[in-house]
């Protein structure tokens, strides 16, 4: 293999003593495989692995101190000599050895579809997942409506194979949700390092979980770094797609500071997301409020909530980090909780790296490559864990995996709460994962903030808001300055509020009328050629979000290129595929935790099915958005 990899001359001058306090730093699993790449020492393959007892996605770990002992001694070692060496580019070492290294960081067995999928995600090529081929004409043009994550990773890989575009976004910058998430406490539940596009594996991030500002450094690095804002339209959003089935276009209505107009384009690619229309309530009485309300993600830029009393409405994942933020910086807060959540205690998740992690990021060869592919894996542990036993008997969980997984987020908050009422308040009433949980830090989260004198948690829901606070389930008043709302969004009404119109004048609404939204192979739409929808109904679950993008930019951009050079002028699945394929989609999703009739979320629909959650591990998506599935799909 020839890919080899610079050091930062910081290391010709590193102490043994500097060396060693950045080895201590190291995840010992990713030492595992990244030594033995480096150097096929079979004393390092030979570590011992057991389950991690956190609980929290049942990976693996190294099994005692004396083989994290030995992988650290090993890592010593190979800095040093790679420093006395004159710290030059080091080799990846040969391709069939990754064979056995990958595993060796996952601590899991491999079959050939997921070594494919996992060497890719290394991140050692970062166009592995961009077209190969370059288009040479300006005829055909593509409208990608978003500029957040997925947008970004359209418009980047669409000018990196040549295909004229055009980036539709409503807001006045990059980063979707990001650019209007500004709630205090805001941060990423998946880890950073897997956060990024693969082409942006190497992005310098600054914590392990990073907040809002700096997810939307990382946005805007994106657009700067591969010179895709110059294409973007921002202030201006979608109202309607319309199909010119005569011109083999689409029509999209657009609204912006020039006023309506329509633009033109051979193919679209709609990158929304889903979290980005908020929900707000009806409840009586909120216009009568004399105080400001708002939602957490359209938080004012002049908000002061300095020695205010403060009732948040709502305790999910943003309302269970906005609460412990808030109780530092207010007077009161009340905080209205239908259901509890489940919580896993990360160490550190509020705090930045420790400067020796960033330095072996720098120094170590490939650690920055292994650490993202530890990070989320295959996603078979967590499918396991997520999947209903029928032969499990027990009232509150789905199998044995999952029972595990409920004890440790129990003894969590055992550990957090010495009350017993407070814990039975605190203690949700589905299975852990049927519904989002909320990863928090071990030592301050909503947990303590609700045991502190000036925080109040009702649990008796909210029966009316008059002039001048809320009055609770039971009739008591609660005198309140602001409300806000942490109420979620119209997260499985995809593409909501825009109209789309396709083949025939049917639309995307009457497509879905029976069973919610739906797509072929998570992107496509029969009776809508020539679309494709990143992060579309059932993508979220194991994969990743900026993997997932990655995937359906590629897949898309593949059938972009079939009719650019085929002469094809229209693309879309056939309606027995689509109906195939999310028949599977929902069988599966069934047999997952998130069916289970306990949890009432957007995990699960009115229709009795999900729209939103993958009921596959990665390497199975990987394999579904590979290449474009053309016996599938219609051309003309």
């Amino acid at each position: 293999m020839t890919t080899a990899e610079t050091i930062a001359l910081e290391l010709r001058d590193a102490s043994d003593e500097q060396i060693e306090r950045a080895v201590a730093h190291a995840e010992p699993m990713v030492l595992r495989g990244l030594l033995y790449q480096l150097t096929g020492d079979e004393e390092v393959a030979a570590t011992r692995v057991t389950v991690d007892p956190s609980g929290f996605q049942t990976f693996m770990m190294v099994a005692g101190e004396a083989d994290v002992a030995l992988l650290r001694s090993k890592a010593l070692d190979f800095l040093r000599a790679l420093r006395d060496s004159g710290a030059g580019p080091v080799d990846i070492g040969p391709e069939e050895r990754l064979r056995r290294s990958i595993p060796l960081v996952l601590g899991e067995a491999l079959d050939d579809a997921e070594y494919e999928y996992c060497r890719e995600e290394l991140g050692l090529d970062p166009w592995a997942r961009a077209s190969t081929w370059r288009a040479h004409t300006g005829e055909f043009s593509v409208i990608v409506i978003g500029a957040g994550f997925g947008g970004l990773d359209v418009a980047v890989m669409l000018k990196r194979a040549g295909i004229p575009y055009t980036v539709i976004e409503k807001d006045s910058g990059v980063g979707g949700t990001w650019w209007e998430t500004r709630y205090p406490g805001a941060r990423v539940d998946t880890p950073s390092r897997a956060y990024t596009h693969i082409f942006g594996a190497k992005f310098p991030y600054s914590s392990p979980f990073c907040g809002a500002a700096e997810n939307r450094r990382y946005f805007d690095w994106v657009a700067d770094t591969f010179e895709v804002r110059e294409d973007i339209v921002f202030d201006t959003e979608v109202r309607a797609l319309r199909w010119d089935e005569g011109a083999c276009e689409w029509e999209v209505s657009i609204a912006g500071p020039a006023g309506e107009r329509v633009l033109r384009a051979n193919a679209v690619v709609t990158a929304v997301g889903f979290l980005n229309r908020p929900r707000v309530p009806e409840i009586e009485g909120m216009t009568d409020f004399r105080g400001r309300s708002w939602h957490t993600s359209r938080w004012p830029v002049d908000a002061d909530v300095a020695d205010k009393r403060v009732a948040v409405i709502g305790t999910g994942c943003t309302g269970y980090q906005l609460i412990p933020e808030l109780a530092l910086q207010t007077e009161h807060v009340v905080a209205f909780q239908r259901t509890p959540q489940w919580l896993f205690g990360v160490e550190g998740y509020l705090a930045p790296f420790a400067e020796e992690v960033p330095w072996l990021d720098r120094n170590l060869p490939y650690y920055t490559n292994f650490m993202r592919l530890r990070m989320f894996g295959t996603g078979k542990a967590f499918m396991r864990m997520t999947e209903v036993d029928p032969s499990f008997d027990d009232p509150h969980a789905v199998s044995a995996r999952n029972k595990a997984v409920r004890e440790a987020a129990l003894a969590f908050l055992e550990r957090k709460v010495a009350d017993p009422d407070l814990r039975a308040r605190m203690t949700p009433p589905h299975p852990p994962w049927s519904a989002r949980a909320v990863v928090v830090d071990t030592d301050y989260n909503v947990l303590d903030a609700i045991q502190r004198d000036d925080v109040t948690l009702v649990t008796s829901g909210v029966r009316r808001i008059t002039t001048t606070g809320i009055e609770d389930g039971d009739g008591v008043h609660h005198e309140v300055d602001l409300i806000v709302y942490a109420t979620g969004f119209h997260a499985s009404e995809y593409l909501f509020p825009m109209t789309v119109t396709g083949v025939g004048g049917q639309t995307l609404e009457e497509l879905w009328k029976v069973g919610g939204a739906r797509a072929h192979r998570f992107c496509m739409y029969p009776g809508f050629p020539n679309l494709w929808s990143v992060y579309g109904p059932n993508t979220n679950g194991v994969l990743g979000p900026a993997t997932f993008h990655d995937f359906v930019a590629r897949y898309a951009i593949e059938c972009m290129e079939r009719l650019i050079v085929g002469g094809g002028r229209a693309i879309e699945p056939r309606r027995d595929a689509y109906d195939r394929f999310n028949a599977e989609v929902d069988a599966r999703n069934a047999r997952k935790v998130w069916s289970d009739p306990r949890a009432h979320n957007y995990y699960w629909t009115e229709h009795g099915r999900s729209a939103v959650m993958c009921p596959f591990n990665s390497p199975e998506i990987f394999t579904l958005l590979r290449h474009p599935a053309f016996d599938e799909l219609e051309i003309r």
